[in-house]
């Protein structure tokens, strides 16, 4: 999957019971994606990491709203897949009641096998061509200020699924022409550039993509990705629209240190990334990548402020911060805060 469906609280609990076809050498067989087993076949023969106890600050309440059911009835009438559900995120409760969820596209099985990441790993099935209009439906039947959409990776389409995301952002425009936009895209690694030229073409408001962890972490954590890769991918998106907002985000508590967060940090910045997210990695299954820590509170804080010192223009480091946790709220404190560095506000 691509970078930023999150590994998270929840996992077992909100996940839809999905059930696929997989083609083997003996044959056609059934998946259930409930079933973490079948939901992540590259993880079965791994050996269990022991999930430790979550601490007090990373708890939630289990979602029982009323805004929180009305939310879900609608992407389920809608056919719509949510990162919320698949990267079974803790904050869904709170977002959905609220009326906000990160609308995932182009299926819900990814082409990759990221050790932290609960979204399931196979062989996707066609693109929907209706999808795009379905999802600009519910944007407008939620009545969204600010809609934030994502995706599994796509290494199976030549353009990485670039012009699903472009079409996607085109009929959110036509249908909500007021909703600003948030995408949280795949790499494009096996892509010509082409592709990602098309994405930022549709103009979207924000392009999220997110670095996930420190470069020494990737063989282990994002073993499908490349940590250069990504970073000059948010570089051209700026090279190719410079008044584009762009972001990025990584977890911690999967072995990296201090030094090494900052060091990222200098790294976006050098690719002029404007939004940085920093989060509590959590383990989702025994056989995903195991939580070496727990990252206090105050360990947060001071990323943010180092962050701020650095010169982004908007910073989220907390336990809970995940790549669209109160997305639209920080959109508006983004673009301010630009204003206010322009001396225009």
């Amino acid at each position: 999957m691509h970078c930023g469906l999150r590994a998270c609280a929840f996992a077992s609990d909100t996940q839809s019971a999905y059930v696929t076809i997989n083609r083997t050498p003996k044959g056609w067989i059934m998946r259930d994606l409930k079933m973490p087993g079948e939901r992540h076949p590259e993880k079965a023969h791994r050996a269990d990491n022991a999930q430790p106890k979550k601490p007090d600050w990373i708890r939630v309440k289990a979602p029982v709203s009323e805004g929180y059911k009305k939310t879900r009835d609608i992407l389920k009438t809608n056919k719509l897949v949510t990162v919320c559900e698949e990267a079974g995120c803790p904050n869904v409760g709170e977002c959905w009641s609220q009326g906000h969820a990160t609308m995932m596209i182009m299926g819900e099985i990814c082409t990759r096998g990221c050790s932290f990441c609960n979204v399931a790993t196979g062989r996707p099935d066609a693109l929907d061509v209706f999808e795009p209009g379905r999802v600009a439906h519910a944007v407008e039947t939620l009545g969204l200020n600010h809609v934030v959409i994502t995706s599994v990776d796509r290494d199976d389409l030549d353009d990485g699924g670039a012009e699903h995301f472009a079409q996607t952002i085109r009929a959110i425009r036509h249908r909500s022409p007021d909703t600003t936009i948030e995408i949280l895209t795949p790499d494009f690694l096996k892509c010509e550039p082409a592709a990602l030229e098309k994405v930022v073409e549709a103009r979207p408001d924000v392009f999220n993509h997110n670095l996930e962890t420190v470069p020494g972490l990737y063989p282990g954590v994002r073993p499908g990705a490349r940590y250069f890769h990504s970073l000059r991918l948010l570089q051209r998106v700026k090279e190719l629209d410079p008044s584009m907002f762009t972001k990025s985000g990584i977890m911690v508590g999967l072995g990296e240190e201090a030094p090494q967060v900052r060091q990222v940090m200098d790294d976006m910045r050098s690719a002029d990334v404007d939004f940085l997210t920093i989060g509590q990695y959590l383990q989702p299954t025994p056989k995903h990548h195991a939580v070496m820590r727990f990252v206090t509170p105050d360990e947060f804080r001071d990323y943010e402020k180092s962050a701020y010192g650095k010169g982004f223009l908007m910073v989220s480091a907390t336990p809970l911060t995940r790549s669209s946790y109160h997305a639209g709220d920080d959109f508006a404190r983004l673009r301010e805060n630009r204003l206010k560095k322009l001396g225009l506000s």
